[in-house]
Parts: structure tokens; sequence; C-alpha cells
């Protein structure tokens, strides 16, 4: 039997009796029914799950008792995540709590959280914005490295939390004889339970729980400026884990020299390590990250769609991978393959600055566009696809680029009088709006969509052409 109905009741109870601190951090996340007799509840990670075991299942117990009439046998708690199979732990209140010890190696119970690792290093594609990150972090994992404390700086979205991830994995995988035991949380997360702590009196236990950890993986810590009770804490935690030769991974959207609201020795802790700091990724990263992706996913992933994407979505991983991921949900769901035309309508709905085009990318795209090799667009061969495509290049080039007539013909081995006659048939042909006329808009106008740039309501043929 289950009744989903009596898990908000037993939160209005415990909302009355329990510290308003406590219950904003610990309950209110959670969601639970009532099942054969027990309380189950899905928290949101493992921390808050062990947390709620150690410190709230009392409470619990005692609030769904009130609301049911009767004790309920026990109380489960389960973690979700992406890659692994759900988890529950019975926990029964009067009962000593086992400490187990996971097939991760890490040490489960009161000290020690059990993170669930959705990424490894074998699944991050390396290329050279980040490969110094990747590096550092390998070779931390293989006590290669000097220093046993790494601060990992980027932008959102380019695989900072792959990075820390992968280390979380590697070591707790790796474990030969006794367990790391990691502690995993972001900045928000570690202020949050001190908090918590600090309301339900058991600041040292929460400082002894983390003080016990062989590795410490935080996240974020650019959240802790401003907040100096933070900042001590994180000094003293980050200061007793050194001591004992335990090793550090840190991450942040800014470089530690960037922290201005940050005191000057949680800094220099910060810079006493490895600093690797990750870029955008470059074009070539991000097809392999496509490719990458689109193989895992058993997708078939054409060349042109790979080039849009690549150069549409430039500056977050992220939305790249989420763009791809929607494609191919779409593309499954309509039964159909992975268009070009497809993937234009669902690239628009992805916010990325808009690129300019330059020379390098016109002459890409309009070979991807025509199908035809660089050399065959650049060669002397007068067929009749190979000058359509000469032309259009020509046109895109003086729209889109500051390069004089002589500049663009010297990127083709032609003439500037050869660069003027190819715009104007590009132009005369458009504007009669001949066959070959709206091929040619065409395909101006798909290069300029793929590469996001172009007003739509402009017409290719107002393009001037010099005399």
């Amino acid at each position: 039997m289950t009744m989903t109905t009596d898990w908000p009741a037993i939160v209005e109870h415990l909302h009355k009796t329990l510290d308003p601190g406590v219950f904003k951090v610990w309950i209110a996340p959670l969601d639970g029914e009532i099942r054969d007799a027990s309380v189950c509840l899905d928290a949101p990670n493992e921390f808050a799950a062990n947390w709620i075991r150690d410190r709230l299942s009392r409470a619990i117990r005692e609030a769904a008792g009130a609301v049911l009439g009767l004790a309920p046998d026990g109380i489960s708690l389960l973690v979700r995540s992406k890659n692994s199979e759900p988890v529950r732990r019975i926990v029964h209140p009067e009962a000593p709590v086992a400490r187990p010890r996971s097939d991760q190696g890490v040490l489960l119970g009161p000290a020690y959280p059990e993170p669930r690792w959705r990424f490894s290093f074998e699944d991050f594609v390396v290329g050279p914005s980040n490969e110094m990150a990747y590096a550092a972090a390998r070779g931390l994992c293989a006590d290669l490295a000097e220093a046993g404390t790494l601060f990992v700086s980027a932008a959102p979205g380019l695989g900072k939390t792959h990075l820390v991830q992968a280390v979380g994995k590697c070591l707790s995988e790796g474990a030969s004889h006794a367990p790391h035991r990691i502690s995993y949380l972001t900045a928000e997360e570690f202020a949050s339970c001190f908090v918590a702590a600090l309301k339900a009196r058991d600041v040292e236990g929460f400082k002894a729980r983390l003080r016990q950890s062989d590795v410490l993986l935080l996240e974020d810590v650019h959240f802790l400026q401003n907040k100096g009770k933070m900042q001590e804490e994180t000094l003293a935690l980050i200061k007793s884990l050194q001591a004992r030769g335990g090793r550090l991974v840190l991450t942040s959207s800014f470089a530690p020299r960037d922290l201005r609201h940050m005191e000057g020795q949680l800094v220099s802790l910060f810079c006493a390590g490895l600093l690797a700091h990750m870029a955008s990724p470059t074009l070539e990263t991000r097809r392999s990250i496509l490719r990458e992706k689109a193989r895992a996913h058993q997708a078939v992933l054409p060349e042109a769609v790979s080039e849009l994407l690549a150069t549409r979505i430039t500056s977050d991983v992220r939305q790249l991978e989420s763009c791809l991921n929607n494609l191919i949900f779409k593309a499954r769901l309509l039964n159909r393959q992975i268009s070009l035309d497809m993937a234009l309508e669902m690239v628009d709905q992805y916010a990325e600055t808009r690129n300019g085009l330059d020379m390098a990318a016109i002459i890409r795209l309009v070979c991807d566009s025509f199908k035809l090799s660089e050399t065959q667009l650049v060669s002397r061969s007068r067929k009749s696809e190979y000058v359509q495509a000469r032309n259009t290049a020509y046109y895109l080039a003086r729209r889109h680029t500051q390069l004089s007539l002589q500049e663009i013909g010297d990127r083709f081995h032609r003439r500037h009088s050869s660069v003027i006659k190819g715009l104007s048939v590009f132009e005369r042909e458009v504007q009669r709006e001949s066959a070959l006329g709206r091929q040619l808009a065409h395909a101006a106008e798909l290069v300029e969509r793929t590469a996001g740039v172009g007003d739509p309501g402009r017409n290719v043929s107002e393009t001037a052409v010099p005399d």
C-alpha cells in the first residue's frame, strides 16, 4: 500500500517541531511517501541522506507516528543518480547504524558520504583548452604531482565538475588497500551544512567528519566570497587536510587572483598547489566532443550537423551536449534521421553569442554546402559547380569581412577583376530570381544560418558590387 498524501502532513508536523533552519536545509528538499508501513524518502544526494539518517531519523519516525497513529516499521532513504541504480538504506532509529564499505572504496556511515560518480577520465574529451587541467588531475590521482592540491578555474559549462568527479571515481576505484575517504560537495553545500550543524549544536561533529577525509573535492569556492566565517572554517579544513598529507581539488569560475573578497591566507593556500585554467574548447575539440557523445548515444551524426553545432555553440560544453541530446531525442521521437534542417531549428533555441564569419570559416562552410574540397574550390577548374561555389564565397567574403577585393582574390589565386566578375554574376542571377539565382541565394543564406550571422530580413542582392 502506498500513501503519498501522508508525507505532506508529516512534513507539516516536522515544520512545527524542528528548528526552522534545520527544516529548510534537510527536510524541505525531500520527497517522500508511506509504503508498506515504512517511510520512504528521496534525498538529493548522499551527504544529505547520511546526515538525515544520523540526526533526523528519530524525529521523522516520531512525526510519522503522530500523523499515522502508529510508528512506522522503518525509514528508507533513496538517492538517485543518472548512471547508477537507486540505492535504499533501511534505518531503524533504535538500532545502531552499521558502517559498511561500498564497492566504490568509499567508507560509508556517519563520517563519510558516498558520492555517486557520473563522470570519468575515459569520457573526458581532451583538447588544447583543457589538457593542462586534465594532466594535473591525472597526476594527482597517480601521486605524480608534487603538490597534493589542484585548483581548477573555468567559466561555467566547460567541464570542471566532470574533471572533479573523474578524480573522485579514479581514487575510489583505484584504492588497493584501505579505501580513500572522500568528501565531495560544493562550497554552498558546505556552508549550508555548517549552518545546519550550528543550529543542531553539532558543529564539532560536522568538522570532525570532514577533517577525517583523505580527499576533499570542493566545488565553486568563489561562493565563499564575502562570507568571513565560512572562509575561516574552510581555511581550517584545508590546513588540517594538508597537514595529514591529504589531497584536495578545488574548482571556481575565477582564478585565485580574481577572488577579490577572499581572505588572503585562503587565497595563498589556493595558489600553493597546481593551478590549471580551462578555456573555451577549440573548434576541433568541440567536434571531438560531439563525435564522442553521439557515439555514446549510438546516434548517426552527419558531418554537416556536427559542423553546425560546433560552429554555433562555442563557449559552453554543457549547452553543446544539451543541444545534441535534444536533437537525438527529437529525431528518435519523430522516427527520423538527424538532418541539417532539424539541427538548425534546434540550435536557434540555445543562447550563444553570434560569431563573425572570417575567410577560413567561409571557405569551410561553402565547401560543405557545395560538397567540394578546399582544393577544388580554389583550383583553376571552370566546372559550373566550382564557379558557383567561388562566386558565393566572394559574396560572403565581401559582406562579412573587411578584406579588399585583391585580398579576396589572393585567397582563391584569382585577380581583382575575377572577383568583380564573380560578384557581378552572383548579383545578376539573384536579382533575376533565376533557378541558378535561387540556388546561389539559398546556399549563401544556409552558410549564414549555419554560422549564426546575417540579417534574415535582408536580401542577398543588397551587397554592392564595386565599379
